[in-house]
Parts: C-alpha cells; structure tokens; sequence
C-alpha cells in the first residue's frame, strides 16, 4: 500500500504521540507498506514554526529532511501537475496544504493517513 502522511500524522509520529490512530501506525510500520512525506507538509512545518505554532519544533526543523529518510520514509515532491490539481479540487477545505496532499494522493493512487474527514471529501482514500 502506498501512503502519504497528512502533517499532522507525520508530527504525531514523530512525537509517539497517542493522537496518532493505531491503525494508522500499524500501516505505517507493516513492511509491504511505502510511506511518503509530501513536500507540502515541509513547508507548512515550516510555516507553522515561523509563525510560533510549533514552538517545540524549531530545533527539528533542520533535520526534517534526514528524518524522513531515517524513519524509512519517502520524500514526495510537489510538481505542477499537482498544483493545479490541488488549485482546481472543488470543494469548501480551504487549507492549501491539504488540498495538495488531496491532490498528490488522488494522482499518485495513495491512502491518506488523516483524521480529517474533508480529505475524503475530494475522493482521496483515507486510513485512520
């Protein structure tokens, strides 16, 4: 199966925190599993902690690339395809940095790790 991590799926596994569904992790760890990081969430971690809204998180915020790759994760870049993808989904989710996700997931055919329900509103596959 392949997965892409909604951000804060990626933050609460990084931080073993008990938000994160146990279904989720259990996908997350099984071996048959690809598991992907959209540059998305990179930059909305990086947004967040410019503007203080994750202050624990600053110091991280250098490793966040090696991270990925020692949690045996993939990175996923955004392409223009994506965007305006993401750009043209209907729908009232205004979050930018989920509609991208929503956007990667439906054109690379993956399963969204996510508890927000209005991922699986534009059509995405969603596991919590």
């Amino acid at each position: 199966m392949r997965l892409l991590l909604d951000t804060h799926a990626l933050l609460w596994w990084w931080q073993d925190a008990p938000q994160l569904a146990e279904a989720a992790r259990t996908a997350m760890l099984d071996p048959a599993s690809e598991v992907f990081v959209s540059a998305a969430s990179a930059w909305e971690i990086a947004t967040k902690v410019r503007k203080g809204q994750l202050p624990d998180f600053g110091c991280s915020l250098s490793a966040f690339v090696d991270d990925v790759v020692r949690d045996g994760f993939n990175h996923l870049d955004v392409t223009a395809r994506h965007g305006v993808h993401g750009g043209s989904l209907s729908g009232g989710h205004k979050d930018p940095f989920d509609r991208l996700i929503a956007a990667q997931a439906l054109l690379e055919d993956m399963v969204v790790i996510t508890r927000d329900r209005e991922i699986a509103a534009f059509g995405c596959k969603v596991l919590w």
